[in-house]
């Protein structure tokens, strides 16, 4: 049996989206998925290396791994008139941004593209998703990047909505903004990466209609959100995009990444490549 590493973020969505492929729930096709959890940042600084046979990667980091990995079919998360949010600790506008202090959640990120798409003047500081709320409270930034479940959060806390990044991606644009995708090596015989496919698709399936059983798997990740405001979560970033980009969901990521190249942040990638399931 043939051992695929699967490396996925400790995350609500991610935990819902791979449970029945780690756990054998789904026919998997004589293959063995071993879990490989990290943030994605390290996610995707390790896809540089070509680390992993299979990896969660933003789409921002994408640009820089054409050459070792293509896209799966399924596995998206996107921002469908929602995403990233810029917060700060008092009211602020766009134009207050400029020449500011911005945490990002790392350098990779597609939150970090979106925003320099977005207020291409700001200052950004990199660091751990985690911290950047707290760099924003004491003051050592201006203003910081949310994502995970700060994007549901942040007004509990106490701070204030600059710019939804997906929802101005939107309105600009008609089109989601895509975040992040599972992206498999190149160097696997097409053969194989098509199975693959095939497990990581009808795994997403399986935990849409079976919601309740992978909820429960993945309410552990959701880093203290409540029952609801993790099925809340859940099914911001893993729905129909996540079974299929589609033609719109492809059309994102080539608008997305064209942006990033004309703006100088991001190589010019030639041609998108998706691996597709092998039929049952």
């Amino acid at each position: 049996m043939a051992t695929v590493r699967v490396a996925h973020s400790p995350d609500a969505d991610d935990a819902f989206m791979h449970y029945a492929a780690v756990h054998g729930l789904v026919h998997t096709r004589g293959l063995h998925f071993e879990e490989v959890l990290a943030d994605i940042e390290t996610l995707n600084q390790a896809a540089r290396e070509g680390r992993y046979e299979v990896t969660a990667i933003s789409i921002h980091a994408y640009a820089y791994v054409a050459d070792r990995y293509a896209l799966l079919s399924s596995g998206a998360s996107m921002g469908d008139g929602y995403g990233p949010v810029v917060i700060a600790a008092k009211p602020l506008t766009p134009a207050d941004l400029r020449g500011q202090t911005v945490a990002t959640p790392g350098r990779w990120t597609s939150a970090r593209l979106a925003l320099q798409l977005w207020q291409p003047e700001a200052c950004c500081v990199d660091m751990p998703f985690d911290q950047v709320a707290a760099a924003v409270r004491s003051g050592q930034v201006t203003a910081g990047v949310l994502i995970h479940e700060g994007q549901l959060t942040y007004g509990d806390e106490g701070f204030h909505l600059v710019a939804d990044l997906g929802a101005w991606w939107q309105a600009r644009t008609g089109l989601p903004l895509p975040l992040g995708g599972n992206a498999i090596r190149r160097d696997l015989p097409v053969g194989l990466a098509r199975r693959v496919a095939a497990v990581l698709w009808d795994s997403v399936r399986w935990a849409l209609e079976n919601r309740a059983h992978a909820l429960a798997h993945a309410l552990p990740f959701a880093r203290g959100l409540r029952q609801e405001q993790a099925d809340r979560f859940v099914g911001m970033y893993v729905n129909r995009w996540t079974l299929d980009y589609g033609a719109e969901g492809r059309e994102a990521v080539r608008r997305f990444l064209e942006e990033g190249a004309q703006a100088g942040r991001v190589p010019f990638v030639p041609e998108l490549e998706f691996v597709y399931p092998e039929e049952a």
